[in-house]
């Protein structure tokens, strides 16, 4: 499906979802009007629960989405979106003893949990990196350095490389409790954990070139090539010990589709022309294997897979996104027909089943009956509009690098 005018009808349709179904909904129903920043919990037919947190997670992903977005289609309501998202962040989430952010917030904005889990911070960076990006904001730089020291300072590991996974307010190890939610391991390391503190440093080099930032990216890429990916099945491992044995037996396709435009991605930004032809053959492995073993009969991306199984059929809305993005961008590398043709199947699933068409957005999750799931909501501490949108802006990028020429980059 490589014809100008099947790349136009696709591009055309990712933008108009995008600015014209996607980001209106992040602009109004979500927003939180009485109690500021964003609405904490909204079901699927956007009935609020108060009771519910406001997650750190979600209002980073938030400042990240407007502020992307205002870079590649500038708008007023987007800049003033992503003013008020900065302005949450800053003000409600900070700690101003002991630096970092909050994990948690109740519906008024006081604080319920004052963790320092590393995966939120990382998303703290990744979007203060944007938000100056897009406005030149040296206020949310100076930040985002500030961030990254505590993490270098406080929960990077010296011994065995990456980081723990979470450190009590004031940034001493949480010690037995290092789970990021309830339905993670309590291990030390996770690959969740890594593969977002390397999406964060590859943001936040783009605009601060320390060498310290760096040397960071390409440990974190050496340790996905080596200890995280299963080099026998092309799948990520999920969970470990500190000195980085294994201790789960299950793997996400998600997060190994992600991982294989993300890590090409963070390659790139280092300039290393040998490791990225090393991350590239990677990728490519893993996005075969992915779009081998974990696609549904619609053409969706299952959830859950052990030992070349799916062990669990459902399709989630984030997979489906990052799938878009990955195939795209094994197809920019390889040239093959059969990713740019998965791409578009997940788009397409997308349209067909994710999207609410009454009340906005996407719904979580799709079971395997083809029904969305009605217990999860449309908005919450995790449920945002970061997938989506970056799906979106992604492939609006590569779907115009794809048509401007009829030969793949450089393969690996």
């Amino acid at each position: 499906m490589n014809p100008p005018d099947e790349l136009e009808t696709f591009s055309a349709e990712v933008h108009d979802h995008l600015f014209g179904h996607l980001l209106p909904f992040w602009c109004g129903p979500a927003v939180d009007r009485q109690n500021g920043g964003w609405m904490a919990w909204l079901s699927n037919d956007l009935t609020p629960d108060r009771t519910q947190p406001k997650g750190l997670i979600v209002h980073s992903r938030i400042l990240w989405a407007f502020s992307a977005a205002h870079q590649v289609h500038p708008e007023p309501d987007y800049i003033e979106m992503a003013e008020r998202a900065f302005d949450y962040v800053t003000n409600q989430f900070w700690d101003a003893q002991h630096g970092g952010a909050f994990w948690r917030l109740d519906d008024r904005g006081q604080v319920m949990d004052d963790a320092k889990k590393i995966y939120g911070q990382a998303f703290y960076i990744y979007a203060l990196a944007e938000f100056h990006r897009a406005i030149g904001s040296e206020a949310a730089l100076a930040r985002a350095r500030e961030v990254f020291e505590l993490i270098e300072r406080h929960a990077h590991d010296a011994r065995f490389g990456g980081y723990i996974e979470v450190c009590r307010r004031d940034w001493s190890e949480a010690g037995t409790e290092a789970r990021l939610s309830d339905k993670d391991m309590n291990e030390k390391k996770s690959m969740n954990n890594h593969l977002h503190v390397l999406e964060a440093y590859t943001n936040l080099y783009r605009v601060w070139r320390d060498p310290r930032v760096a040397e960071r990216l390409r440990e974190l890429i050496e340790l996905f090539l080596t200890r995280i990916l299963d080099e026998w099945n092309r799948h990520l491992n999920h969970f470990f010990d500190e000195a980085w044995n294994v201790r789960s037996n299950t793997y996400t396709f998600g997060h190994d589709i992600e991982a294989t435009w993300l890590l090409c991605e963070a390659a790139e930004e280092l300039g290393d022309a040998t490791l990225q032809k090393r991350v590239a053959r990677t990728a490519l492995a893993m996005a075969e294997t992915t779009l081998r073993e974990g696609r549904s009969g619609e053409g969706g991306l299952c959830y859950e897979g052990r030992d070349g199984r799916i062990i669990d059929p459902g399709c989630e809305c984030w997979p489906q996104a990052e799938a878009i993005v990955g195939f795209l961008n094994a197809f920019q590398l390889s040239g093959e027909e059969k990713f740019l043709i998965a791409a578009r199947q997940n788009w397409d699933y997308i349209q067909r089943r994710l999207v609410d068409r009454v009340h906005g957005e996407w719904f979580w999750r799709i079971n395997p009956d083809g029904q969305p799931d009605a217990k999860l909501p449309k908005v919450s501490e995790w449920k945002g509009p970061y997938h989506g949108s970056r799906a979106c802006l992604e492939a609006l990028r590569r779907l115009a690098a794809i048509g401007r020429t009829d030969q793949p980059s450089e393969k690996p």
